[in-house]
C-alpha cells in the first residue's frame, strides 16, 4: 500500500458533524488518541469551515494524513463541509492509499448506504439547497456509499461510548503499524524494511508477559540510529509509556549527565514534570512506572554503567515492556548481560548503489556515463549508508573530472577501520572553502544540537548561505530548527582540530574539553595575566589623556570605566 503522502503531517484526521458529537464522543475520541495514545490527530476549528469550499488548512490536514476516521451521525449529512471533506478523503485514499475507518454513531451503515431514516431526511434538506448543482450532489452520494461498504465501527454494538472509543483507538494503532515505514530512499531508509523484519523476532512483540532487552550493535554510520527510530515509530503506540535518548554517550558526559537524563526518562514515561532533588527517585514513582508497558530506547550507548545508571534491572518495568540499545561496542551489551544482539550489517550492493545514486544524481538510477564511476564509489563505501550520503551528495552536480579526483582520494584510503572512514568523509570536508570549513568545525566543537537562530545570530550575515552548503553537501541536518550532526561527522571534526596540534591543545582553534581548557589555562596564566595587565595599562593611559580627571590608580579606574558602563 502506498503511503498517504511522503511527508505525513498528522497520523488520524477526524471527519464529523461538530454539532452532534464534538462536544461528546469526538471530543473524548480525540483527548484518548493525541492524549492518551500520543497520536498526531487532527480535529478542525470551526474558524476553518467557512464559504463552500474547503479550506487550505483542512485541504493540507486531509492530505497529508495516514488515517481518516469518518464520524456518521444522525445530521452528518445535512453538512456540505462532512460531505466536501468525505470526497477529498475518498481522493487520497483511492490516489495514495490513505486509511478509512468509518465510525457509525447512532445510524447504520444502511442507512448511510442509502440514505435512509433520519440521515437520508437531512441529506434531503441539503440536496433542495444546491438543485442546480447535481454532479456535486451525485459526488456526495455516491461518497456516502463507498465509505458505508468500509469496514468500520458501529455505536450499537458497544455498551457505552468509552467502550467504543477504546475498539476505534485499538484499530488506530493496529492499522498504524501495519503501514510500512516508506522506503523513500531520498530520505537515506533504502533497505530498512529488511532490517526491520530481520530484528522483529528479537523483539518478541508477541510476547506480553515478559520484559525483553535488545541490542542492536554495528560500526559508526551503518544505520543503528536509522532503525531504532523506526523500531519506536512503528511500536511505539502499543505502549502504555515510551521514551527514545538520542546520543547517550554524549549526553552523559555533559553536567547533571546520567541523573538528569533519568528524571527526563521517567518524566517522559509518566507524561508529567518529574520534580525531585538530588539522584534518588522515590519508590512511589519507580512503583508507577513498574505497573507501565514502557518503551525505551538508548541510542548510542559506549559503557555498560550507562545502561546501569538508566535502565537499572529489568524487573523495574511492567511486563511486556521493551528496552532497546544501540552501540558501537559489542562488549558494553554483553557485559550488561543482553543476550539478544542484532547486528546492523552494510546496505547489500544494490540496495547502496540506489542508496547514492539518491544523492550523486537524485535519481534510484545512474547515468551511463557515470555508471562505472559510481560502481567503483559505492564499492569503496562498503555498503555504509553515510559514507554513501556524504559523498553522493558531494559529487551532486560535479563534472566527470571531479568524481575521478574523488575517485583518487579513495584509492589512497586502504584502512577498513573508523580511521578509514574519517578518511573517506574528509573527502567532502576537502573541497568546502574556508570559510564554509570553519562553519563545520564551529558546529562540531560547540554548536551541534544548538538552535539555527541563535547560531545565524552569532555569525555574519554569510551565515546563512554557508549553513545552506552543509545542508546540501549532508555534512548536517536541520530538525525542529536544531543543527544535528551525526557523531561520525562530529568526531570527524573534532579530530580534524586535534592534529592542528596532538601534543599542545593550547595551539589548536578550538578547545571543547574542560580538562584541556584547564591545563591550557593553567599553563598559560602568567601570560594571560601579562597580557590583561598591558592591555590595562594601554587603556589607562589613553583615558588619563582624555579624561584627566580619573585617578591613575588602574583599580579605581576600572571601578569608574564599569560603573559608567552600568555593569556595577
Amino acid at each position: 500500500m502506498a503511503s498517504s503522502s511522503s511527508s505525513c503531517n498528522y497520523e488520524v484526521f477526524l471527519n464529523f458533524r461538530g454539532e452532534d458529537t464534538r462536544k461528546s464522543f469526538t471530543c473524548y475520541l480525540y483527548d484518548k488518541l493525541y492524549e492518551g495514545k500520543k497520536i498526531k490527530t487532527f480535529i478542525d476549528d470551526e474558524e476553518l469551515r467557512r464559504g463552500d469550499e474547503i479550506s487550505p488548512a483542512l485541504l493540507n490536514a486531509i492530505q497529508g494524513s495516514k488515517i481518516s476516521v469518518v464520524i456518521f451521525s444522525k445530521d452528518y449529512a445535512s453538512s456540505k463541509w462532512c460531505l466536501n471533506e468525505l470526497v477529498k478523503i475518498l481522493e487520497c485514499k483511492n490516489t495514495n492509499g490513505q486509511i478509512i475507518i468509518p465510525v457509525f454513531y447512532g445510524v447504520s451503515p444502511s442507512d448511510v448506504r442509502h440514505q435512509n431514516g433520519t440521515f437520508g431526511d437531512r441529506f434531503d434538506e441539503l440536496k433542495k439547497q444546491f438543485e442546480d448543482k447535481p454532479e456535486m450532489v451525485q459526488k456526495w452520494r455516491d461518497a456516502l456509499t463507498e465509505t458505508s461498504h468500509l469496514a468500520g465501527h458501529e455505536s450499537t454494538k458497544f455498551r457505552h461510548d468509552a467502550e467504543l472509543v477504546n475498539k476505534i483507538v485499538d484499530d488506530v494503532l493496529k492499522k498504524l503499524e501495519k503501514i510500512t515505514v516508506s522506503t523513500d530512499s531520498s530520505n537515506g531508509l533504502v533497505g530498512l524494511n529488511s532490517r526491520i523484519e530481520q530484528i522483529k523476532p528479537f523483539l518478541c512483540m508477541d510476547l506480553w508477559d515478559t520484559v525483553h532487552i535488545v541490542g542492536i550493535w554495528g560500526t559508526g554510520g551503518i544505520g543503528k540510529t536509522t532503525l531504532a527510530e523506526a523500531i519506536f515509530d512503528q511500536f511505539s503506540g502499543e505502549f502504555d509509556g515510551k521514551y527514545f535518548a538520542k546520543n547517550v554517550r554524549r549526553k552523559s558526559e555533559t553536567e547533571g549527565g546520567l541523573e538528569d537524563l533519568q528524571k527526563e526518562m521517567l518524566s517522559t514515561i509518566l507524561s508529567e514534570k518529574l520534580e525531585v532533588a538530588g539522584p534518588n527517585i522515590p519508590q512511589f514513582t519507580k512503583g508507577r512506572v513498574r505497573r507501565m508497558k514502557v518503551l525505551i530506547v538508548l541510542d548510542d550507548v559506549n559503557k555498560d554503567e550507562q545502561l546501569e545508571g538508566l535502565i537499572g534491572g529489568l524487573d523495574q518495568y511492567g511486563p511486556g515492556s521493551r528496552i532497546v540499545v544501540t552501540t558501537r561496542d559489542k562488549r558494553v551489551l554483553e557485559k550488561f548481560g543482553v543476550e539478544k544482539i542484532y547486528r546492523v550489517n552494510g546496505l547489500k550492493f544494490d540496495e547502496a548503489f540506489e542508496h547514492f545514486c539518491n544523492f550523486a544524481v537524485k535519481e534510484n538510477h545512474c547515468p551511463e556515463d557515470l555508471y562505472r564511476h559510481s560502481w567503483r564509489v559505492v564499492w569503496y563505501a562498503d555498503g555504509n549508508p553515510l559514507v554513501l550520503k556524504v559523498l553522493g551528495s558531494s559529487l551532486y552536480l560535479k563534472g566527470k573530472s571531479h568524481w575521478e579526483n574523488v575517485l583518487d582520494d579513495l584509492n589512497r584510503i586502504c584502512e577498513s577501520d573508523i580511521h578509514g572512514i574519517y578518511d573517506t568523509l574528509k573527502i567532502s570536508f576537502k573541497e568546502l572553502t574556508p570559510r564554509v570549513k570553519s562553519m563545520f568545525l564551529d558546529i562540531a566543537c560547540f554548536l551541534e544540537g544548538e538552535d539555527k537562530d541563535f547560531v545565524l545570530r552569532i555569525l555574519d550575515d554569510s551565515g546563512s548561505h554557508r549553513l545552506d552548503v552543509l545542508v546540501d553537501k549532508s555534512l548536517i541536518t536541520v530538525s525542529d530548527n536544531c543543527l544535528q550532526m551525526h557523531d561520525l561527522l562530529q568526531e570527524m571534526g573534532r579530530e580534524i582540530v586535534r592534529q592542528e596540534s596532538e601534543e599542545e591543545p593550547g595551539r589548536r582553534s578550538r578547545l571543547w574539553d574542560p580538562k584541556e581548557i584547564r591545563r591550557v589555562l593553567k599553563h598559560n596564566m602568567v601570560r594571560i595575566l601579562l597580557f590583561f595587565f598591558y592591555v590595562s595599562f594601554i587603556c589607562l593611559e589613553l583615558c588619563t589623556h582624555i579624561f584627566p580627571t580619573i585617578s591613575a590608580h588602574p583599580c579605581l579606574f576600572f571601578y569608574k570605566f564599569f560603573h559608567y558602563q552600568n555593569i556595577l
